[in-house]
């Protein structure tokens, strides 16, 4: 993955322009919304029961509000595209390096249905559904705490060692969520570099897409996350440090869950 820089946003006297004029930050202005997939005429599915089943079988997970995986090794290639065809693609989408296997992991537009493809050498090794509000592999493990090792503060360090002192309390005390927004503290690129060298890279990148974008990378840290919020130009509105097993932005709210399993549903009464 390509490593992405820690954004600087001056703030503070003086670090504005003396302009009278008021500039309002644009904010994120194209939303993702549900859009119904487009299916089949139920005439054409001739054959297609074990992707019918597995559709079922997802609809009796998220009507129950129970989590669960559902293996599609055994299907064929018919049965596959149907159930991609059904699934679409959602906001939220991650990539996970596990040693030599990379894991794809991609939210249908049944908010809390997941696909997950394992490669390894590039070659498939398994392709499955999981019913989740965030699939198991994208949380943080538990882990003791372990205090962080802090790098040499070079030119420029101001805030980020209080900074590094606060998550590790927070982990100390075992905190179950907590943010830390950058973006309202006086943060220097010397803070950005130091934070950065601390915390480390894990590996796990998540893209969540609802206004704008959102891009969660996992630190070496565990439960420690860099969120940063981009709005529909690209351009950086909110910079944080969250302590989580997963950020709230990529997990499927309760509702979500169960308003996708009405709308799936729907969709299993169409297939006939």
């Amino acid at each position: 993955m390509k490593p992405f820089s820690i954004p600087v946003i001056a703030i503070g006297p003086g670090s504005q322009p003396a302009d009278e004029t008021l500039n309002y930050m644009e904010m994120p202005h194209d939303m993702h919304t549900y859009r119904p997939p487009p299916l089949p005429e139920p005439e054409h599915l001739a054959g297609r029961d074990d992707a019918r089943h597995v559709l079922e079988a997802v609809h009796a997970l998220l009507a129950a509000g129970r989590n669960g995986t559902l293996d599609l090794g055994g299907l064929g290639v018919g049965d596959i595209e149907l159930i991609g065809q059904v699934l679409g693609e959602g906001e939220v989408s991650a990539r996970v390096e596990a040693g030599d296997q990379l894991v794809l992991t991609q939210e249908s537009v049944f908010a809390g249905v997941w696909r997950q493809r394992v490669l390894a050498a590039g070659l498939a090794v398994s392709d499955t559904l999981e019913v989740a509000d965030v699939p198991a592999l994208l949380r943080a493990p538990v882990a003791p705490f372990d205090a962080i090792v802090r790098p040499a503060a070079g030119e420029g360090v101001a805030n980020a060692p209080a900074l590094l002192a606060e998550i590790e309390e927070q982990l100390r005390q075992g905190a179950t969520h907590h943010v830390i927004n950058l973006t309202l503290l006086p943060f220097t690129p010397g803070d950005g570099d130091y934070l950065d060298a601390a915390l480390g890279r894990g590996g796990v990148t998540i893209l969540s897409r609802g206004y704008g974008n959102c891009r969660i990378t996992a630190t070496a840290v565990p439960r420690v996350w860099w969120v940063q919020y981009f709005n529909a130009s690209d351009a950086l509105i909110l910079n944080t440090i969250e302590i989580a097993d997963v950020p709230e932005v990529a997990r499927a709210a309760p509702e979500d869950l169960a308003d996708s399993g009405e709308r799936l549903a729907e969709v299993l009464d169409w297939l006939g």
